[in-house]
């Protein structure tokens, strides 16, 4: 096996030999062939003085030619046998220039089976009247896309000019610079774009389909296809609110535009958060606003995660506990306070509960910081990092003095990292430098559990219970309650408890043992939880449902597994149903059945769950 780098266990680059600082990307998009091909324009500094290699990251990539693109000579370069799931190494070697700048042209074209594209035909789209792509980098994926240096430990700017059918619109993770028509072909068209802020090569991202937009605010617009905009710029009216708030906490926005674009079903996230178009799922599309604060986790991307990244997906939870951790705040200062910030910190315990029991409470995937050598990162991925990574910074504030206190550390923090890329240790330094008067108090927490013990936190923070309270009494009342008198129930039950609270109730229950059948009967007759358009509240239902062995919910967790493709909904639905005897020959049936049409993470991962190759 290849060696892969020293700092970042999932690639074969070695930025501290010879590093990107430029990427410029030229390709045409062929929906016939499922290819995109044309070149990447790489410009790198050597770090060591005698550097003579370029090492990139490359999988599923076919390079045509390598040149100097100062002199045009041909390079020699070397593609390396390929380890699954990181690809190969691509070696390149650099041309014999004075000084440490180089820059180096490659030809290439990606494959059909490109890992980071998802394409679908008109049919598979809601329009079924254009072919759609769009990508998806994170965690390892940009290597399937173009041949770079794919660690987030490597940051830079970048421009592209996209050939693409006239009647498709192209969006990317940058500025958009127009769009031109080609001379001689009326039938395609280039669009241009710029990122000026550097950034890991994760975050690059393209989408071409039949798209429209609405404007939704002074910075912002909202994107999807012509059916679903309007419900879009509904939804996610708030977003120059949340812009304003989280600004108000971390400092200004750098990135110019904050465009939203809601994705076909098949997108496997709640979002991601590309800078200048965050992707989003349409399960988001509640009709009432109340899923829509997800947008507050992706805006505050914008700053912990794209200007100040961690260096490699062993310390991911830099990235995902912190936006978790702020996300809270903006949505707290937006709705109704620290109560709820609270409330949402409790659900987020018993998500995280529920991930470490799945995983496994001894399982290295519930650390907080990981080892992923030999690892593919998008195995690892889960809810550990988001809410492990919420709590210890939470228990933080309480012990430094609170959220005012605590909150200018955090300002501080991305001050001082902003537009580098961070481990964990250089996080722990800076929070002892930061809180130096209070370093007795920092010693008290035992740091290599919280970074390096499995299962749950070795410490729960202390809750606001208050709007969690009513939540749990009632899901007490019916683990309490006989099958045979469920009369002090009535659908007045849930009227004031909002659609998080619902939730909630919900999530209590699933940490209780299975409710019977008649009990899931009389809930639903009451409640009617299988019409709530909410999908948050409609997924922990089903679960509950499947966990009860309720056969009447066989059909509608299949259909909703089948509608949208969001991991977080469909692989614990699809491992709920293998556990049961009953519904496992269906859900296997139905896999098998809709894999061709869904992401390639997602079907990978859901194949696993089920026990299939």
């Amino acid at each position: 096996m290849a060696a892969l780098s020293e700092t970042d266990p999932c690639s074969f680059s070695q930025p501290k030999v010879c590093a990107v600082t430029n990427i410029h990307l030229a390709l045409t998009v062929d929906f016939s062939t499922r290819v995109l091909s044309g070149y990447v324009l790489i410009e790198a500094t050597k770090k060591a003085e005698h550097a003579t290699l370029l090492v990139l990251d490359c999988k599923d990539i076919t390079i045509h030619k390598v040149t100097d693109e100062r002199s045009g000579q041909d390079l020699k370069f070397c593609l390396g046998t390929a380890v699954d799931p990181f690809g190969s190494k691509l070696e390149i070697t650099l041309p014999p220039v004075t000084g440490k700048s180089v820059s180096v042209k490659i030809e290439y074209e990606t494959s059909p089976q490109c890992s980071a594209l998802q394409w679908l035909t008109p049919e598979q789209t809601a329009g079924k009247r254009q072919p759609y792509l769009f990508s998806q980098c994170q965690a390892i994926h940009a290597r399937s896309l173009v041949p770079c240096q794919d660690t987030p430990a490597v940051k830079s700017p970048y421009t592209a000019e996209i050939i693409a059918p006239k009647d498709i619109v192209i969006l990317m993770s940058a500025i958009r610079q127009g769009c031109e028509d080609i001379p001689g072909d009326c039938t395609k068209k280039v669009h241009k774009f710029e990122q000026k802020v550097p950034i890991p090569t994760y975050l690059i991202a393209i989408v071409g389909g039949d798209l429209e937009y609405r404007d939704i605010g002074p910075r912002s617009k909202v994107w999807s296809e012509k059916e679903m905009v309007d419900k879009a710029a509904y939804e996610f009216a708030e977003t120059e609110n949340m812009l304003k708030t989280a600004e108000s906490l971390m400092g200004p926005y750098v990135w110019g535009q904050y465009d939203l674009l809601v994705l076909p079903p098949s997108f496997p996230f709640g979002g991601m958060e590309n800078p200048c178009l965050t992707f989003v799922t349409p399960t988001l599309l509640a009709g009432d606003r109340s899923l829509a604060d997800v947008v507050a986790h992706e805006i505050t991307h914008s700053w912990t995660g794209n200007l100040v990244t961690n260096n490699s997906p062993d310390h991911f939870w830099l990235n995902e506990g912190h936006t978790t951790f702020l996300e809270r705040k903006v949505t707290a200062r937006l709705h109704s306070g620290e109560k709820f910030r609270q409330f949402m910190a409790l659900d987020g315990w018993k998500d995280l509960k529920d991930a470490v029991e799945t995983i496994g409470p001894k399982h290295d995937h519930t650390k907080l910081v990981l080892d992923l050598r030999g690892v593919d990162p998008d195995d690892a991925f889960s809810t550990v990092p988001y809410e492990k990574g919420f709590a210890l910074l939470f228990y933080l504030e309480t012990l430094l003095g609170g959220p005012d206190v605590f909150e200018k550390f955090l300002r501080a923090y991305i001050e001082n990292f902003k537009l580098q890329s961070i481990d964990s240790n250089q996080w722990k330094d800076f929070l002892f430098s930061y809180f130096k008067d209070k370093i007795s108090i920092l010693e008290t927490v035992d740091w290599n559990t919280w970074f390096y013990g499995v299962g749950m936190p070795p410490v729960k923070p202390q809750y606001d219970t208050s709007l969690a309270d009513i939540c749990h009494q009632l899901g007490d009342r019916w683990s309490a309650a006989s099958d045979g008198d469920l009369s002090a129930f009535s659908p007045t039950d849930l009227s004031n408890l909002s659609s998080v609270q619902v939730r909630q109730f919900l999530n209590h229950l699933l940490q209780q043992p299975p409710l019977s059948v008649a009990k899931l009967e009389k809930m639903e007759e009451l409640y009617q939880l299988m019409k709530v358009q909410n999908s948050e509240v409609h997924f922990r239902w089903l679960r509950l449902c499947i966990r009860g062995e309720w056969s009447q919910a066989i059909a509608p967790a299949l259909k909703f597994v089948s509608d949208q493709g969001r991991m977080k909904f469909v692989r614990p639905l699809y491992r709920e149903m293998y556990q049961w005897e009953v519904a496992r020959p269906a859900a296997v049936e139905n896999f098998k059945k809709q894999r061709p049409t869904m992401h390639n993470t997602t079907a990978s991962l859901v194949a696993k769950d089920l026990h299939l190759k």
